[in-house]
């Protein structure tokens, strides 16, 4: 898995999710999203396009990060949720929780 993040010019941090995001990989997605909270933008895009796994502990550092961010007044939302993801997301009840877009420009044009 690799977590990438920028800032684009509207001050929305967009942190990019690769391969699987598994517990030995949420510490990574934590510090970036927490990063983001502290040093950037009012808005954060958890983009997951190209993540083919999630499992508890995944899922729960989305939440972390959701809660921490909503507490900070800053937006986090999702994009990219491949079939997959999108049933998991809607077994669990997170798409009641999660503002969720089909993509990353769908979640800047809104978030702009």
């Amino acid at each position: 898995m690799t977590i990438s993040s920028q800032t684009s010019t509207h001050n929305i941090s967009h942190i990019s999710v690769t391969g699987r995001l598994d517990q030995s990989q949420v510490k990574a997605l934590e510090a970036a999203i927490q990063h983001a909270i502290e040093q950037e933008g009012n808005n954060i895009i958890v983009d997951l396009s190209d993540t083919n796994y999630i499992n508890s502990g995944g899922l729960r550092c989305l939440v972390t990060g959701w809660r921490n961010a909503k507490q900070q007044h800053h937006n986090l939302v999702l994009c990219g949720l491949n079939s997959r993801l999108q049933e998991i997301f809607e077994m669990v009840g997170f798409d009641q929780v999660f503002t969720i877009y089909s993509n990353p420009d769908s979640a800047i044009d809104k978030l702009a």
